[in-house]
């Protein structure tokens, strides 16, 4: 595909979390309305860290407490982004997984980052049932965070499915047909070949 397929891709993505958020930020603080029974909720909060409503301590700004968490985010995403646009020039042309990976990623960062330059913080509204040893519920998020996640996803399952076709490549049983298409492919040249010579001699003396 075309790289501005990827880039309408990311503006799409990025226009459907900020109409998400928009819509949820309508509603009052603590608003909470059953999508999927308990399992799923739509429940409003805002987040003025970092993802997955990660708390102040958990994150290298606290290293930073006087940088304004605005500029500290905004600087990580600008950073972000400039590696994964260096990062999408390099990837291999049929390479679409890693690509289509990297737009959506771009877009989750930015939709935050639109978040944080509009109000100061993140809209999360998606709360999901999720038992385990830390939480009773997965923490709140949004859609930007979800592009991300399956952004990162998508550039895991691609660099596997890369690694298995080049060793199918290099593969023995690769090897050795190759081989044979080269020797087929040298004798039906050379037989050509011969073939033009005696066509050529046959008109010079014939």
């Amino acid at each position: 595909m075309k790289t501005y397929i990827y880039v309408i891709i990311a503006i799409i993505a990025l226009i459907l979390d900020q109409i998400t958020k928009f819509w949820a930020d309508s509603h009052q603080l603590g608003w909470s309305m059953p999508v999927i029974g308990d399992f799923l909720r739509f429940t409003l909060i805002y987040n003025e860290n970092a993802a997955f409503s990660m708390k102040p301590q958990s994150i290298p700004q606290s290293i930073l407490p006087w940088l304004s968490p605005t500029v500290f985010f905004g600087t990580l995403v600008i950073l972000a982004c400039g590696a994964a646009i260096w990062f999408f020039r390099g990837l291999h042309k049929e390479d679409y997984l890693s690509k289509l990976g990297i737009a959506l990623i771009i877009a989750g960062a930015w939709g935050n980052f639109c978040d944080r330059l509009r109000i100061g913080k993140v809209v999360d509204f998606i709360d999901v049932m999720f038992i385990d040893f830390f939480y009773e519920r997965w923490p709140t998020f949004n859609l930007a965070d979800s592009w991300v996640t399956i952004g990162i996803s998508l550039l895991f399952i691609s660099s596997v499915k890369f690694k298995q076709q080049e060793k199918l490549k290099f593969s023995p049983y690769s090897a050795d047909r190759y081989i044979k298409r080269s020797v087929q492919h040298g004798c039906k040249c050379r037989s050509k070949r011969i073939g033009r010579q005696k066509l050529r001699f046959g008109l010079k003396y014939g």
